[in-house]
C-alpha cells in the first residue's frame, strides 16, 4: 500500500470520527487541538489547489460534515458558552 493510501485511509477514519462524534463542538476543537472541522475543509481547498484542482469550500465542508454545512450547524451546533469562549481565548493567548 502507497504512502498516500494509507493517508488517505487515516483521513477518512478521521472523518468517520468526528461524524460519529458531533457532540464535540468546533470551539472545543479549536480550544483542545488547534483545529476544527471548518480548518479540515480549508485545508482540503489549500491541498486540492497545490495539486492543480479547484474545490469549492461549500463541498469541501460536504465531504467534512458528512452533509451540508448549513444542514451540520442547524442539527448540531450549540452557541459557544462563556466557558467555552473562556477556555478558547486562554488557550489562543499562549500563541
Amino acid at each position: 500500500m502507497s504512502n498516500d493510501a494509507i493517508e488517505a485511509a487515516v483521513f477518512r477514519r478521521l472523518l468517520a470520527h468526528l461524524d460519529g462524534r458531533k457532540d464535540v463542538q468546533n470551539i472545543e476543537l479549536m480550544t483542545l487541538a488547534g483545529f476544527c472541522r471548518n480548518c479540515l475543509s480549508k485545508w482540503y481547498v489549500a491541498a486540492a489547489e497545490e495539486q492543480g484542482e479547484s474545490v469549492a469550500l461549500d463541498h469541501a465542508r460536504e465531504l467534512v460534515y458528512g452533509m451540508p454545512y448549513g444542514d451540520w450547524k442547524a442539527q448540531y451546533q450549540t452557541e459557544a458558552t462563556a466557558e467555552q469562549m473562556a477556555a478558547f481565548d486562554a488557550a489562543n493567548a499562549s500563541k
